[in-house]
């Protein structure tokens, strides 16, 4: 097969390939055979059709799919051995392209149009200054955290009065003849939308009757007909007052702050008194508050890294027709409004590939498994389960890496993440202590 490249003009070059008969003749004969042992044609036994009536029936397409086969697999050698970074994909040009004549021809062109990344320098150096910022955890914040893990290890009691906050249990009747009647009907005065409703619990004992309107109170039809057992149009028709006769009051307390709680949160024996169950907690959120500080350094790089190629050219017109090739729902206002972006990561996606070479950022499989088991961490801590076993985190990362477009994500997570720390060793970094509340502005 002749290969031959243009002159690279624009980013752009035309790779023009001749296709001669040597080239796809043998399996052209080889795919013949197979079909004529497979072909179930009236009037002859499987394996006995005529090769003439294959090749009559079946030899245009068969050289057809073939000839396509040959063309992309020697497309991709040509760009990977000559080490051409492409844009994309390379498209046909139908110009250049001569009209296929599979009676005649026995030799054929076909060329391409092929989009050369530009040439840039994505690294950052001492110009680029860039702040680390530390959060600084607050007293504050270590009382806030112990008084979640109270309240998250707390208990579930029997009260005698209402407080903010119960949950009430009782018999509700309609005051009207023939009203609903609602037995061990669930109630919550605190989530009321009409306080003066809501306050006419307050203070109130086991065995108190209370005559309150549900719509007034909760003002909607969702609530209601979940509280009631009755359908939404049902309860948006409601206008009554109802009695409620509570009989049982619930109120959640907060677990006391002892060895109990010490070894709920952090296991059996790990904490000695409240001084070393603070440290603990404070240690905690200083470890997710570096997390955070990382995560926003790595956008900022990112930012500069952005910024620095703002004046790079890409050669948008091919571009734009690649999109539209492979994504042929897309319409032209679709496209147009998303391109920009495009754009801006498909640059991102070159500058991270250079800045990988350039810092020999290898991704290993020990650095796949830790990320990954910190991103389960981080999901079981949504939850509320601060300290799963370690085990259990291996298990469920490994599923997680199974997935194929998770282990993707995972493996770019991990190569950004040592871009970003190789770059603090060559911008300009400023250390800077903040308050976590203005550490949150800075996302605004």
């Amino acid at each position: 097969m002749k290969i031959e490249q243009s002159e690279i003009k624009d980013m752009m070059a035309v790779l023009t390939m001749t296709v001669e008969q040597a080239d796809y003749q043998e399996n052209v004969q080889k795919e013949l055979r197979q079909l004529r042992q497979k072909a179930n044609i009236p009037g002859f036994r499987p394996g006995m059709v005529p090769a003439g009536l294959v090749k009559k029936m079946y030899g245009k397409g068969v050289m057809a799919d073939v000839i396509n086969h040959v063309i992309g697999e020697q497309l991709s050698k040509y760009i990977e051995d000559n080490h051409i970074n492409v844009l994309g994909d390379p498209l046909p040009n139908e110009e250049l392209t001569p009209k296929m004549d599979l009676d005649n021809q026995t030799e054929f062109t076909f060329a391409f149009d092929m989009a050369i990344a530009p040439e840039f320098d994505a690294k950052l150096n001492g110009k680029n200054k860039l702040t680390h910022y530390t959060i600084t955890v607050t007293d504050e914040m270590v009382d806030k955290q112990i008084e979640s893990y109270a309240q998250r290890f707390g208990e579930y009691v029997e009260a005698d009065d209402v407080k903010e906050g119960d949950v009430l249990k009782g018999l509700m009747t309609e005051q009207k003849e023939g009203g609903i009647v609602k037995e061990n009907a669930m109630l919550n005065p605190q989530y009321m939308q009409d306080k003066k409703q809501a306050k006419l619990f307050a203070g109130a004992k086991k065995g108190d009757v209370i005559t309150f309107n549900p719509m007034k109170a909760f003002k909607s039809e969702v609530e209601v007909s979940s509280m009631l057992g009755i359908k939404k149009e049902e309860a948006a028709e409601l206008k009554s007052d109802f009695t409620f006769e509570i009989q049982g009051i619930t109120r959640h307390e907060a677990a006391k702050v002892d060895a109990e709680l010490f070894a709920k949160v952090y296991g059996e024996n790990n904490v000695k008194n409240k001084a070393d169950f603070r440290a603990k907690v404070k240690a905690e959120i200083e470890a997710n508050m570096a997390e955070d500080s990382k995560y926003k350094f790595g956008l900022d790089a990112k930012a500069a890294i952005v910024k620095k190629m703002e004046k790079v050219e890409m050669p948008e017109a091919f571009l734009r027709r690649w999109v539209k090739t492979t994504n042929d729902k897309m319409t032209d206002e679709e496209l147009d409004r998303d391109f920009p972006k495009m754009i801006e990561e498909l640059k991102w996606h070159l500058a991270k590939d250079q800045l990988m070479k350039a810092f020999d950022v290898k991704v290993e499989k020990e650095d796949v498994e830790a990320y990954a088991k910190e991103v389960a961490r981080m999901q079981f801590m949504q939850y509320g389960l601060m300290h799963v076993d370690d085990q259990y985190l291996t298990n469920f990362a490994q599923e997680m890496l199974k997935k194929e477009d998770q282990l993707r994500g995972i493996v770019e997570r991990v190569a950004e993440n040592k871009i970003y720390e190789a770059l603090k060793g060559v911008a300009k970094i400023e250390e800077k202590e903040i308050s976590h509340e203005d550490f949150g502005k800075l996302f605004e």
